[in-house]
């Protein structure tokens, strides 16, 4: 897309419920091919099963499964700890499992956000009990903030601020999730900024 034709979009999505971009298009993917290219030079010897976490991993894990340069197979779960609310419940469920064993294989779950860690933390129990022969993570972004558990991810593209953030797969009630960039909700439609 022109670039001129970009800033044009990106101003009219500021004007519908958007406070400002935090992670522009370019910076966005240029993080995610370095990340891809780092995390294939690791698992270069034994590929992994990445597992999307559905939704907001959908496209992350695309752009990151396509920079890594290894033979992989790819799942997804679908966890929710937010239902439309723009805080977690802390009641985590699982609405879609693999479709496949994981015991022996070495997993990379492909996460869109750390926040409070629950979901995280309850998602790396769940399949740990699966006997896997080991689990890593991978998160586009990680709040500034406490964490209800100890959860740590072992590549991160992004720390951002404390602020309920959409696009690029996130959303806020089914919106904002094509939006090639992550930005900040307005306060009156996150109720958080």
């Amino acid at each position: 897309m022109h670039s001129g034709m970009a800033s044009t979009l990106q101003s009219i999505k500021l004007h519908s419920g958007l406070k400002k971009i935090l992670i522009n298009e370019d910076v966005l993917q240029a993080r995610v091919g370095e990340l891809g290219r780092e995390i294939g030079a690791f698992y270069a010897d034994r590929p992994p099963l990445l597992i999307g976490v559905l939704t907001g991993g959908f496209m992350f894990m695309a752009d990151l499964s396509r920079a890594m340069a290894v033979p992989l197979r790819v799942d997804f779960m679908a966890v929710s700890s937010y239902g439309d609310a723009t805080n977690t419940t802390g009641v985590v469920r699982i609405l879609k499992d693999l479709d496949r064993s994981i015991e022996g294989r070495r997993i990379l779950i492909v996460e869109d956000i750390i926040d409070s860690g629950l979901t995280l933390n309850y998602l790396v129990e769940v399949l740990r009990g699966r006997k896997p022969a080991d689990i890593r993570i991978v998160a586009l972004l990680k709040k500034e903030r406490e964490r209800s558990v100890a959860i740590e991810a072992d590549w991160v593209g992004f720390e951002i601020p404390d602020e309920f953030v959409v696009g690029y797969g996130l959303d806020y009630a089914g919106k904002y999730r094509n939006l090639p960039f992550i930005a900040v909700c307005a306060p009156d439609i996150s109720g958080t900024a």
